[in-house]
Order: C-alpha cells, then structure tokens, then sequence
C-alpha cells in the first residue's frame, strides 16, 4: 500500500544543469533510485491545485504564514480509462511539512471536490483523511484553478527511508483546461537546464549529503511550483485585482 501520511522537513534547491548531473553521479554512489526510474528516465507527475474563486489559499501561502495548506489532485502517468488518483491536503507548520492524501477514482475525485459530499467508501480509500478532506471542503468553497505537471528523478536510501531527493524539470502549467484528462501540455514554468532539487526528511542530514551541498555549493531557496505559477500569472494580468 502506498504510504498515506507524511510528516517531513522539505528543503529545495534551484541547480543548472551541470550540478544536476554531478548530483547525479554522487546520488547513484549514496542512494536506490525510485522504482519507476527504470535506467534513469523520469516519470510524469501532473496535479490539479483547487482554490477558491478569489485564490486565497495560494495568497495566504505566499505571505509566508506560519500554518498554511492547500488541496490537490495528482496522477503519476498519464491517466486512462478507470485510472485512480491522489487527493491530497498538504499543510506546513513552521517548516514541517504534513502530508494526508487518500485514493480515489479521477471521477469520483472531481465529484467529491465539487460536492463535498463522502464518497461511497472503498477499500481502496483511507477514511479519515476522507472525513478531513470534508471539513476542509466546508473550511473552503473550491474550484479547480491550475494544471500543473514535471517529469521527476527520485532517489530514496534502504537505511534511512524517511529521506528522499528527487529533481523536478520541463515543469509546465495552465490554468485552462484544468483536467487531468485533457492532456499533458502548458507553458514551462522554469528554463529547460534548470532544475528543482527537493530534499524530504524527517531527521537531519546525512553528512555525506550536507558535505556534498556545500563542495557544489548548492544554497537552500524558497521556491513553490504553484506559488511561482500564481506569481507570474498575475504579474501578466495587471488587470487582477484582490
């Protein structure tokens, strides 16, 4: 079964491509690479992020705020006919990361969102995070607001599974058709040699890992995919008003 909840520290990285590859060789020598990773291909994560009409969830997350969360929706591939997804509630409380998500089918997803209504419960579904997902509904009167997907390499370590790294690139946006079904396209996000490093753990550092970040030097930034997409979409519509 695939894990359902997180609770994690998470630290990102912006790095050419150059640093990419060398972060490569030295995660190859530390770290297993993710099972769907065959040969060092990537794989697609796409999401749907859910907002209100007047983006307050995305607002308030880049003020900075001490607590904040959000809802999405996410796919690993491309989906088809019966395919199940991810909804999520991510939340983050002075720098920890809590992440709950539980399996439903895409349509039944689309229908929970809409309605806030529980869904007919499946074995394949965790419960409570259904019931928290409600309350959030009711907390939030939400729509589908951005498509938002990246190919990803993810590394995971057989010692220390509560640490993993992945890098992120040709991440790609829209904030039409806003369905996971209606394909894999949007405008880049980022510049095509530049990658985002993500680190995930719940305890510190492997030494090996913080005497790597510093020979590269490799600096800690503050970057959010929906948060960067927020902020240039509204730069390019100053007619925007909130």
């Amino acid at each position: 079964m695939e894990t359902e909840v997180f609770n994690r520290y998470e630290y990102k990285y912006i790095i050419d491509a150059k640093t990419y590859e060398k972060m490569i060789e030295i995660m190859d020598e530390h770290m297993e690479l993710d099972l769907h990773n065959i040969n060092h291909h990537s794989y697609t994560i796409a999401n749907i992020y859910f907002d209100t009409k007047d983006d307050y969830l995305i607002r308030h997350s880049l003020e900075k705020p001490q607590y904040k969360e959000k809802l999405r929706m996410r796919l690993y591939g491309v989906p088809g006919e019966n395919s199940k997804v991810f909804l999520e509630i991510k939340k983050k409380y002075r720098g920890i990361v809590n992440k709950r998500r539980t399996t439903l089918g895409l349509d039944e997803a689309y229908r929970f969102v809409e309605s806030g209504e529980m869904p007919r419960v499946k074995e394949y579904m965790n419960e409570q995070v259904l019931h928290e997902i409600i309350y959030f509904l009711h907390c939030y009167k939400l729509e589908p607001k951005v498509y938002l997907a990246y190919n990803r390499i993810a590394y995971f370590e057989k010692d220390n599974p509560d640490l993993r790294i992945s890098f992120d690139t040709n991440i790609r946006t829209r904030r039409y058709d806003v369905h996971l079904e209606d394909g894999d396209y949007g405008e880049r996000l980022i510049d095509d040699n530049t990658y985002l490093m993500e680190i995930k753990t719940a305890r510190a550092m492997p030494l090996w890992l913080a005497h790597t970040l510093t020979e590269l030097d490799i600096h800690r930034c503050s970057f959010s995919k929906y948060g960067t997409e927020f902020t240039n979409f509204v730069h390019s519509n100053s007619s925007i008003k909130y």
